[in-house]
């Protein structure tokens, strides 16, 4: 009776935890609703893919966070969002949009992918005005969008490096970059480095990124988000973990310091999150879409639609 009851209580805290880490991201329409419809389409990548393995780990919520602060580095692509977004109105609704748009363009059948980008180039049609420093911008302008896609895969290749349960060898980093501009390309993103080191160098020593005061609105909020108190613990372990891995240079721009340990403890969020969520579901629903071997032990939640 005791180990069953001991059994219990690890499962309802696995359950809890499972439960308030996804909460933030149920306030959009879940975007691979339909998918099994498409039975045997493998989308843009496919299960042999190097980008199921990387965004399917929960390293990929560091990622997401360092994405959001290296893209509020450039003044022009943050005054897009300050401008634009109701970011500040409704936090949890944005971020749920951001995170079904990665989901759809990295799991989902082509009809998915189609429709997630449609709708991103539909914003985009009415994002454009001039920043704080002057200068125009327009959210379809292909090197805006390639800071915001290569900032992107850049933060999730770095999270998964840092935080990831499988270490990617340097031919696989390389690939899975190569891979993104796969979605970078259908948002016109120009320039795409196609390797992981010319990708970080791309980063590193671009000339777009300074100061602004849209950057310190969104850092503000990246730091203290509207969140439940029950989830402001964890979310402030990872963000700090995501400062972490933030290039010294726009770290420096985005006025934010390297907590001392906050590596380790990402590391440490990272796992529990990997015990309590498993990999994605979705990447789960997608092999079974295209008919897949599913790995034993892998996936813990239930597979977000009924099969």
């Amino acid at each position: 009776m005791l180990p069953g009851r001991i059994s219990g209580l690890i499962e309802g805290l696995r359950a809890d935890i499972a439960s308030a880490a996804t909460s933030p991201f149920r306030h959009a329409p879940y975007p691979l609703a339909h998918s099994l419809e498409y039975r045997g389409d493998p989308g843009l990548f496919g299960p042999g893919s190097i980008s199921w393995r990387v965004i399917g780990d929960p390293a990929s919520f560091i990622g997401g966070i360092r994405a959001l602060l290296i893209q509020a580095a450039h003044p022009e692509v943050v005054a897009g969002v300050g401008d634009h977004s109701r970011y500040r109105e409704d936090p949890l609704g944005r971020l749920s949009r951001t995170s079904a748009y990665v989901t759809a363009t990295t799991y989902g059948a082509m009809p998915e992918v189609e429709k997630a980008i449609a709708q991103v180039r539909r914003v985009h049609r009415v994002v454009s005005g001039v920043s704080s420093r002057g200068i125009e911008y327009d959210a379809d302008d292909p090197g805006y969008s390639a800071w915001v896609h290569n900032a992107l895969t850049d933060s999730f290749l770095v999270a998964n490096q840092t935080f990831g349960i499988d270490r990617l060898a340097p031919a696989e980093a390389d690939r899975f970059v190569t891979e993104q501009t796969e979605v970078g390309a259908l948002l016109d993103a120009d320039p795409m480095p196609t390797t992981a080191r010319e990708l970080s160098t791309w980063i590193e020593g671009h000339p777009g990124p300074a100061s602004s005061p849209e950057m310190r609105d969104a850092v503000d909020f990246l730091v203290d988000p509207p969140l439940e108190e029950s989830l402001k613990l964890g979310y402030k372990l990872i963000m700090e973990a995501a400062v972490a891995t933030v290039p010294p240079r726009i770290r420096d721009i985005l006025e934010l310091t390297r907590a001392p340990g906050a590596i380790l403890a990402g590391r440490a969020v990272a796992a529990g999150l990997r015990w309590a969520l498993g990999s994605s579901p979705s990447w789960h629903l997608a092999l079974v879409r295209v008919g897949a071997p599913v790995p034993a032990g892998r996936f813990k939640q239930p597979l977000p639609v009924p099969v």
